[in-house]
């Protein structure tokens, strides 16, 4: 990528922590975007610069990303796609990176799949309410009580506090441990970038010429 003009306004990456963050890091490496104070883990910044590129980068936690990136903090964020869902924010979504994939699922003991068929009340532990009550009350019209919890949502079933959970599910190795499996897939996640609405406009250029280039390492 080109080398930015001096009086060029910083474009500003908001990334969420952890393993989407190095994934994300990695992929832009590939089109030529890097920034080497990234990769000094003891660092204490909080905002990264790439002087030449005139690119900033920070690091937030998931659910907060679409935040900066709604509110123009950010012009690009890259996070989880139950995240999107979730937090519902008015971004553009504008390209599925690829990695990070895995399903939100309804799970729960298998004793439990005949209150899924019968759309009877039932009770649902979640850290997604939004996802959760989207699901039940629009595609499967079951009237259910929607707990939300920010721990392991797995014990749920286990203590008793709710019927089934509505979670993220990787491999299920989880699940399968604490004798609950996958009842019903909700939808296939994965890693995306979204795109600030005005930034969308006054950097269509940078932003276009970003993902121009990330579409074609990803059909290399």
């Amino acid at each position: 990528m080109n080398k930015q003009s001096q009086d060029m306004r910083y474009l500003t990456f908001a990334l969420g922590k952890g393993r989407l963050a190095s994934q994300a890091l990695e992929l832009l490496e590939q089109i030529g975007i890097t920034c080497e104070e990234m990769k000094d883990k003891d660092s204490r910044k909080l905002i990264f610069v790439n002087e030449d590129l005139k690119l900033r980068f920070f690091l937030a936690k998931g659910p907060d990303v679409p935040t900066y990136v709604e509110y123009g903090a950010a012009d690009i964020g890259v996070v989880g796609s139950d995240t999107i869902l979730e937090e519902n924010r008015r971004v553009y979504e504008v390209l599925d990176l690829g990695f990070g994939k895995c399903r939100m699922c309804v799970c729960g003991p298998v004793s439990a799949k005949k209150l899924l068929q019968h759309h009877e009340m039932i009770r649902v532990a979640t850290k997604y309410p939004k996802i959760a009550k989207d699901y039940f009350y629009n595609q499967k019209h079951q009237t259910v009580d929607i707990i939300k919890l920010n721990g392991s949502v797995e014990l749920g079933p286990i203590v008793g506090l709710s019927d089934v959970i509505v979670d993220i599910v990787e491999t299920g190795s989880t699940l399968k441990e604490n004798g609950l499996e996958v009842l019903e897939e909700i939808c296939p996640l994965s890693a995306r970038m979204i795109v600030n609405q005005v930034s969308m406009k006054m950097e269509a250029e940078r932003i276009r010429e970003i993902l121009q280039a990330l579409k074609s390492t990803k059909q290399r």
